[in-house]
């Protein structure tokens, strides 16, 4: 008795070459395009997980959704390891150091992604104690938005950070512009 099998394909992402010149033998291409392309699939992520956004976290990092297939797979926990910084969760004011001490260890280039409403604006939180919003104590790249974000937010989040990766000119960091921006926030530029 023959049973009927389904086989199901896993959708596989195809790492394509950056844009070049390509002849029989040799492909030439820039710098900035080869280095955009290393870091936007080699994403070393440190979770800042303080509440149920970091539940869901967890559950982007499990096996039904595997954060790894997207270049980020392992996990860093030390922040001088890390060029993401996954803020998710609600920050206290009495945290609110702490972040910004974890995000100025970070080496450069780094990107930040504050993860739900509670890290994107004080969420719910309304109060005294709760710091409205990430973004008034360091830099934010990517907002995911929700209470609590599906991980489907989070690996879109995650997609597009490393659009920001690929694409960043290696220059962006030593521009006037990068360098006012650390100032507003008070970050010392060494």
């Amino acid at each position: 008795m023959a049973k009927n099998l389904s086989v199901k394909k896993s959708k596989i992402e195809i790492v394509r070459a950056p844009d070049g010149i390509e002849g029989q033998g040799f492909f030439a291409t820039s710098l900035d395009k080869v280095i955009g392309l290393a870091r936007k699939n080699s994403l070393w992520p440190l979770p800042f997980a303080t509440s149920c956004c970091g539940i869901e976290f967890m559950a982007t990092m499990a096996s039904s959704y595997d954060l790894g297939r997207f270049g980020a797979e392992r996990l860093s926990f030390s922040p001088r390891q890390a060029d993401l910084l996954l803020v998710a969760g609600t920050i206290s004011k009495k945290l609110g150091p702490t972040l910004r001490q974890v995000y100025e260890q970070m080496a450069e280039p780094k990107w930040v992604m504050a993860i739900g409403a509670c890290a994107s604006s004080g969420g719910i939180f309304d109060s005294y104690s709760v710091l409205q919003g990430i973004d008034r104590i360091i830099p934010v790249d990517v907002y995911v938005p929700g209470c609590a974000p599906r991980p489907e937010q989070i690996i879109e989040g995650l997609l597009k950070i490393q659009e920001l990766a690929a694409n960043e000119s290696l220059k962006r960091r030593d521009s006037q512009d990068y360098k006012r921006m650390l100032e507003s926030y008070g970050i010392d530029i060494k």
